[in-house]
Parts: structure tokens; sequence; C-alpha cells
């Protein structure tokens, strides 16, 4: 449930530093904090006239939280604004936008606001067709690299605001256009602990558009059907051995059992052979130790980025003596793609967990979602 609490709020201290006097008050508002059922990394407070977003985790072990004040232009035009109290100041609903990551892409399909995107780093690993149309026609521009982002064009562009993304906040590209006054809002969605949380920071995109309502109707869909998915696999009483990962430079990377990836595996209700480890990134694993535990693994889910069954050999020899190389039993996302060549999993899995769920659902229990055909995950070629 929403908690209201009731402020009583003489100014909201509004006024520019300059023009303190011409200051205006509101009147009476209601603050409410919106409910998020499992993303811990940013904050919605909304009163009667704006609402504050509070970016909580940016990204790991952020030491401070940033602040922006969403507001419409006829409220604000009602009164001046302090600026040093926030870190940008975002006029809704947004008009211009400019994202960094592919997985911010699925969020402005989902609200329907896909038109409002203008610029975007790296457009080949756009998968979405109605995205690639945007691009293919113009209207999307494209901006170079994330981390070296082409301020020329971009602040051509003149979007109401940049969502970025970093491990540390460190983008120069993204500094330079904070001092231009565009506001750039750090997107935390990666650094949630669960697939759920992930998926709901639509509700974050939803605040920039005054979309509130059908951010959370999309958003409870995804939760009701990642559920029912859960719990339908829970009634098997199979749970086949699955491994995953796969040798680069003779060492195995995968998931460490805490990991987004080993929560749908759990979920999925298959045995993970390594859902006990603990971590914060990728299990790093010498070739000896997976092979005694996983040589007679019944799946092998997303061996890396190999796209075949001749290139996971030519990866390494030592693939091939699994018997899910042998059985012809490994699964792949890499092969889903769009026009460009851009994976669908990293643009869209994120956002659409159910989807994900019920991908690894029906190949590791092939007798459930009778007429679900797996969206991401494909046969290796």
């Amino acid at each position: 449930m929403k908690k209201l609490i009731l402020l009583f709020i003489f100014s909201i201290s509004f006024a520019c530093k300059e023009d303190k006097k011409n200051s205006k008050e509101l009147p009476l508002i209601v603050k409410e904090e919106v409910t998020l059922k499992y993303a811990q990394g940013f904050l919605i407070t909304k009163f009667n006239t704006f609402s504050i977003l509070e970016i909580k985790m940016p990204w790991p072990n952020a030491k401070q939280p940033f602040k922006f004040l969403l507001i419409n232009k006829e409220d604000a035009a009602k009164a001046t604004i302090l600026r040093s109290e926030y870190d940008g100041i975002i006029m809704t609903p947004v008009q211009n936008i400019i994202c960094t990551s592919t997985t911010h892409i699925p969020a402005l399909e989902l609200l329907n606001v896909e038109k409002t995107l203008v610029g975007f780093p790296g457009t080949d690993y756009v998968s979405s067709t109605t995205i690639r149309q945007l691009i293919d026609s113009g209207t999307v521009r494209e901006l170079g690299k994330n981390e070296a982002l082409n301020t020329e064009v971009l602040l051509e562009l003149n979007p109401d605001v940049v969502i970025g993304f970093g491990i540390d906040g460190g983008n120069r590209s993204l500094e330079t256009i904070k001092k231009s006054e565009i506001p750039v809002i750090f997107n935390g969605d990666w650094v949630e602990s669960s697939p759920l949380a992930k998926a709901e920071w639509i509700k974050f995109f939803g605040a920039l558009y005054d979309k509130e309502k059908e951010a959370d109707s999309v958003f409870n869909q995804i939760e009701e059907d990642y559920l029912k998915a859960k719990k339908l696999a829970q009634n098997t009483k199979s749970k086949p051995t699955v491994l995953s990962g796969a040798m680069h430079n003779d060492i195995w990377y995968l998931p460490n059992g805490t990991s987004i990836e080993a929560q749908l595996l759990k979920d999925a209700n298959v045995n993970y052979l390594w859902s006990s480890t603990e971590g914060s990134g990728s299990l790093k694993l010498n070739f000896e130790s997976v092979f005694v535990k996983a040589k007679e693994a019944d799946i092998w889910l997303n061996p890396s980025n190999y796209t075949s069954y001749q290139s996971l050999k030519n990866g390494n020899e030592n693939h091939i003596l699994f018997d899910a190389y042998q059985n012809k039993n490994i699964y792949t996302f890499t092969n889903t793609t769009g026009a460009t060549g851009g994976v669908l999993y990293y643009e869209l899995g994120m956002t659409r967990p159910d989807l994900v769920l019920k991908d690894i659902i029906k190949i590791c229990h092939p007798e459930l979602l009778n007429y679900y055909e797996p969206y991401f995950l494909k046969p290796l070629k």
C-alpha cells in the first residue's frame, strides 16, 4: 500500500538564489512514496505539483544518492527553482530523451514513448524493429560510444534528459553534458539483485513521462507471469542438472550462486551445479574443477558468446568432452539477434524476466508450457 504523509509546507524553497523575494508559496501538499515491491536502487516521492526522483544506487558502492526534481511546465511557471538543491530539474512529460544502454529501450516501447528517443550510442546494438526503423530514418542519431559520446551531436539534439549508466560515474562525456545544464540520470537497474527488481525500473521511466499508472500495469503483468511460471516449475519432480558458461584463455567463467542467472535457474526448479557459491562477480574456475562436477550435466545453457558447436570446439577442445556437447543439448541466447547483430537478450531480457524464466522452464521441463516457444534461448547451431 502507498504510504501517505501530510506535510505542512509554507514554502518549498523553489526561489532562485538571486530572486528569493519573488518566491511563491505553494499550498498544503500530500507526500506519497511510490510503492516499489522489489527495486531498491531508486525512490519516487510524489507531491501534488511535483515529484522527487532519488537514485539511491547508480552503481555498486555509490557513496551518495542523486536527487532530481520532476515538474511539468505549468507548475514550474508558478515558482522559480532553487537548482542547487537538485542534481537536475526535468520538465515532465519528457519530450526528447537520449538513452545509453539497450536495456533502457524496452521501457520506452512498453510505455509507447519510443518516438521520444532522439539519440543513442552504438545503434548497431539495437535489436528492436521499431527503434531500428527510427534509426534507419535518421530520427534517432548515432552518438558514438558510451564511454566517449559525441557531445557535439548530443548538445545539438538538446534532449530533456540523458539516461546514462556507469560503473563508477567517471564518464567524462556525461560530465560535459551536465555542465551544459542537460540533466543526466545514472540508471542503476543493472545493480539490482533480483530479476523482478530489475524489471521494476520501468516505474522509473513511468515517472519521467507522467505514465505511472501505465508503468504499474506493465510491471504487474510481468510480475504475475513470472510468479505463475515459477509456481508451475516448482511442481515438477525432475530437476535436470545444468552447466553454464565456457572457457576463455584457460579460465571457465560461469554465474555464481547469488547471481541473477542463478536465481532464474532456481526459480525454474533446476539443479544448477554451482548454486551454493557466493560472490559479486562471475566464478572463475579451471577446466578440471568444472569437468569433474559437470561432465554428465543434462543441459548446458549459455556457453558464453559461442554461436555454434564448431566455434565452441574451436574455442577450446575440452568443451567437446561434456555429455551435453555430445548429446547436442546446449542452448544459447547469442544467436537471437536484431537486423544489425544486436543480441536481443541483452536488450530485452532485463525488462522481461518472465520470458527468460519461461525459456529456461521450457528447455529444462519440456512437458510444461505446451504452447510456449522459447523467446531468447535457442538450440546451439
